[in-house]
C-alpha cells in the first residue's frame, strides 16, 4: 500500500461511524469507499452525507469487497464478535471499535481468526493513540515520577436512560462498565499492565446491567489503580497517577487530553500541552492514521493498540463483571456474571 490511498470500509452507520467518517476527511491519503448497515436505505442515505460509492444493506457484501483494505467496525459491541469475524474470514483486514468484544472469550476468537487468516486487526482504543496520552505514557517510562504507586481515572455522565435504550439492554451489552469504564480500565493497564488482583462493586438497574461501578486493581509492585464509571451521574472525567517522585494530572477528558500537568518534589509544576498541528482533541483520526501505517509497514497489530493488551483489557472487564453480577445472555457462569467475591449486588429501581 505505500504510497497509495488506503481505501476503508464502515460497517454500520450510527454516531461512532458519522464521527470516523468526518475525521478521515483530515487523512489525504484515506478514501471510504464502501459502507454497510442492516438495511440499504440506512447505508444509501450513510454513502450520500459522505460521499461514499457504494452502500450495501448487509454486512457480507463489504466484506467481501476486495477494493476495502480496511473495515471499521462502529456496531454496537454486542455485535462486535460476528461483524469483526465476518470480515476477518472474508480476508479483510479491521479496526474493530470498543470495547473490543462482549468478553475475552470472544475477543481470543477474533484474535485467533485475524492470526490464522494473516489479517490486520486493531481495537479502535482511539485513547492510546492520542499524542498526548503518549507523551504522558514516554514521561512516565522515562521515570519523570519515579516508580508508579497509584493510578486514578473515573468517566461518568448523567443521563436517564429508558429501559429499552441499549444502555439499559444485557443483550446489548448494556451498562456503564463496556461503554465508559474501559477507558479508566485501559488507562491505568497502559501504566501498569494486567493487575494481579481485582476487587470490584456495582449498583445496578432492575434489567442487571451496572448503572455505575467502582473497580481496585491491585499489582505485584504494591500499585493500586482506583477506577469509576457511571451513567448516572456527571464526574470529573480526569485521572492522576502517583510515583515514588512525583505526579502527573489530567484535567476533564483524560481519554483525549489537550493538557496536562506534571508535579515534582521541588520543582514547580509543568504543564504540558498539544500541538495545534495534532488536530481537534477528539479527533479519531490518530487512530485511522496508525491502522495505515501498520497495513503500509505490513504489520498484522499495532504496537501502541497490540492486541495482547487488548484481550488483557478484556480479562479485567469480565472479572470487574464477574464480581459485580453482572451476566449478558448466553454467558456461562463461568466466564462473566454471578455475585463473586463482592456478594450480593446492589439494585435500583429505574
Amino acid at each position: 500500500m505505500t504510497g497509495q490511498k488506503v481505501r476503508w470500509g464502515i460497517l454500520a452507520t450510527g454516531g461512532m461511524a458519522a464521527r470516523f467518517a468526518a475525521d478521515l476527511v483530515d487523512l489525504p491519503d484515506a478514501e471510504v469507499v464502501a459502507v454497510a448497515s442492516r438495511t440499504e436505505a440506512s447505508a444509501k442515505a450513510f454513502a450520500e452525507r459522505f460521499g461514499i460509492a457504494r452502500a450495501y444493506g448487509g454486512w457480507e457484501p463489504l466484506a467481501r469487497d476486495e477494493d476495502v483494505d480496511v473495515v471499521y467496525v462502529a456496531t454496537p459491541h454486542s455485535a462486535h464478535r460476528a461483524a469483526a469475524g465476518l470480515c476477518l474470514e472474508a480476508g479483510r483486514n479491521v479496526l474493530c471499535e470498543k470495547p473490543f468484544t462482549l468478553n475475552v472469550r470472544e475477543a481470543e476468537e477474533l484474535v485467533a481468526l485475524a492470526r490464522e487468516n494473516g489479517g490486520f486487526l486493531m481495537e479502535a482504543m482511539w485513547m492510546y493513540c492520542n499524542p498526548m496520552v503518549r507523551r504522558l505514557k514516554a514521561l512516565v517510562d522515562d521515570g519523570a515520577i519515579g516508580e508508579i504507586r497509584s493510578v486514578q481515572a473515573d468517566f461518568g455522565e448523567a443521563n436517564r436512560f429508558p429501559p429499552t435504550h441499549r444502555l439499559r439492554d444485557p443483550a446489548q451489552g448494556g451498562g456503564a462498565l463496556l461503554d465508559l469504564g474501559v477507558y479508566p480500565v485501559s488507562f491505568a493497564q497502559l501504566l501498569l499492565g494486567e493487575p494481579s488482583d481485582v476487587v470490584a462493586r456495582a449498583v445496578l438497574s432492575e434489567e442487571g446491567v451496572d448503572l455505575q461501578t467502582g473497580a481496585l486493581l491491585s499489582y505485584g509492585s504494591g500499585a493500586l489503580a482506583s477506577l469509576h464509571c457511571s451513567i448516572t451521574g456527571s464526574t470529573p472525567n480526569s485521572a492522576s497517577v502517583t510515583g515514588s517522585e512525583g505526579r502527573i494530572d489530567v484535567p476533564y477528558g483524560f481519554f483525549f487530553p489537550d493538557n496536562f500537568v506534571l508535579h515534582r518534589d521541588g520543582r514547580d509544576p509543568q504543564e504540558f500541552r498539544a500541538d495545534p498541528a495534532d488536530g481537534p482533541r477528539d479527533s479519531l483520526a490518530h487512530e485511522a492514521r496508525e491502522v495505515m501505517r501498520a497495513l503500509r509497514a505490513g504489520e498484522t497489530e499495532s504496537p501502541l493498540v497490540p492486541l495482547e493488551g487488548t484481550l488483557a483489557v478484556m480479562r479485567t472487564l469480565d472479572a470487574i463483571r464477574k464480581r459485580v453480577g453482572v451476566r449478558y445472555p448466553g454467558e456461562t457462569t463461568g466466564e462473566a456474571g454471578g455475585t463473586g467475591e463482592a456478594g450480593e449486588p446492589v439494585v435500583v429501581p429505574a
